[in-house]
């Protein structure tokens, strides 16, 4: 979509009405905000932004670059200057709020941070016709992801979830269905001790996150009355010794010297998989199921999002929603798509024909459950991998397995709850 286009007659709504009402943006700012008419209108304008190194590395076609220029050619009365600097879509909370008022007009992020990101007062709500590209070029998971609270904040431009890759040579398309079969072929390699992966195992037998949808954030981390069952599968792979936990490289090792015949992992991982096993030797498939409890059981992964904010603080709020907006475009989203192989969220790209963009999309739309953004998940991550690692180092057993799955849904709601 022309950044043009996304900006007419919207720029007072996105910005007075919804994107200032929640921010801590000066008075100055407001009215600039209300009263500017960006198309007319010449405007000097330094724009600090900020993402991840690759997509700034030459080598990879300067990304970041491209795309901002590619703006500012949009915009002939607008004279821009850019400021880039690093930082990973993880690190954007803890880099933007470091200092809010000093940080980049324009940052990338993932959408779980969206919660503590909304209380720092450092992100856009946004309206308007930026609102209406979102919604009308993303599926709804994918614009669930990004909403929190009854808003919108943030603009998505690729999934974020994980699957798994796997070794044609040992293991079929068909034995990718069920990670017990695949164990039966070979090794395979999960972070298990990393709380994003092993709350598959729970959710796949009946856990919740924030309620069902991941909307209620009253409802807490409910990890179910059978949640043991989880725990016993996880003490019975690991003793097996057919599931090993991925750290350090080890899973993409093993790919490559043939010790490990399939990995869970993400779109960025491709190259590298790639890489271990070579392109003709690659399967990857939406998440398998796994016999816990004396049943198949679907495991789900945790589905996001990556995207672009505007930060409310910014002295030109005008001209940060606009280029957040062009950032998550279909244009930008198939530059990105072309130099880096970043899976789109814009639906009216086809990427159907690749087979990561499939696995990736099959995982959002029928494996995975949103991410929420509520601040309580964060209690979920550091106990889940204290959790992980004692099942690893076999402190967790069948028999305290019951007592010691409590006591974990215990520890994260104690702080996940208000």
């Amino acid at each position: 979509m022309n950044a043009k286009k996304i900006l007419k007659g919207s720029l007072t709504a996105v910005l007075a009405a919804s994107m200032l009402a929640g921010c801590s943006s000066s008075a100055a700012s407001s009215t600039a905000a209300a009263t500017s008419t960006p198309e007319d209108e010449k405007l000097t304008a330094t724009i600090t932004v900020w993402g991840p190194q690759e997509d700034q590395a030459e080598e990879n076609g300067n990304w970041l670059k491209k795309e901002t220029e590619a703006f500012a050619a949009e915009h002939p009365n607008w004279t821009l200057t850019f400021k880039y600097g690093t930082c990973s879509e993880g690190d954007a909370l803890k880099t933007v709020t470091t200092d809010v008022a000093a940080a980049a007009d324009v940052y990338m992020f993932a959408n779980d941070q969206i919660g503590s990101l909304v209380d720092a007062k450092a992100i856009a709500k946004l309206g308007g016709t930026t609102l209406e590209q979102i919604k009308s070029s993303n599926s709804d998971a994918v614009v669930n992801t990004v909403t929190y609270d009854g808003g919108v904040y943030g603009v998505p431009f690729t999934g974020n979830t994980w699957f798994v890759y796997y070794n044609k040579k040992v293991i079929s398309d068909t034995d990718a269905k069920s990670l017990d079969t695949m164990m039966s072929k070979g090794v395979v390699a999960m972070p298990l001790n990393n709380g994003w992966y092993n709350a598959s195992f729970y959710v796949a037998n009946g856990a919740t996150f924030f309620g069902e949808d991941g909307q209620d954030e009253q409802a807490g981390i409910k990890l179910g009355d059978n949640a043991s069952e989880a725990t016993d599968y996880l003490i019975d792979a690991v003793d097996s010794g057919k599931l090993i936990n991925d750290a350090d490289g080890k899973g993409l090792a093993g790919l490559k010297d043939g010790s490990i015949s399939a990995i869970f992992s993400g779109s960025w991982d491709y190259k590298n998989v790639c890489d271990a096993l070579g392109k003709e030797n690659v399967g990857i498939a939406a998440l398998p199921t796994a016999k816990i409890g004396g049943s198949d059981k679907q495991l789900k992964s945790f589905a996001g999002s990556k995207a672009i904010a505007a930060n409310p603080n910014c002295k030109n709020p005008e001209v940060a929603v606009a280029l957040a907006a062009y950032l998550g475009s279909a244009k930008a989203q198939q530059d990105h798509y072309d130099l880096r192989n970043i899976i789109p969220t814009d639906t009216t790209l086809d990427v159907s024909k690749d087979i990561l963009a499939s696995a990736q999309s099959e995982t959002m739309n029928n494996t995975s459950i949103l991410q929420p953004s509520w601040k309580g998940m964060n209690n979920w991550f550091t106990p889940a991998q204290n959790f992980g690692d004692a099942i690893l180092n076999g402190e967790i057993t069948k028999a305290n397995s019951a007592e010691q799955t409590t006591a974990l849904e215990t520890q994260v709601n104690t702080a996940a709850v208000k």
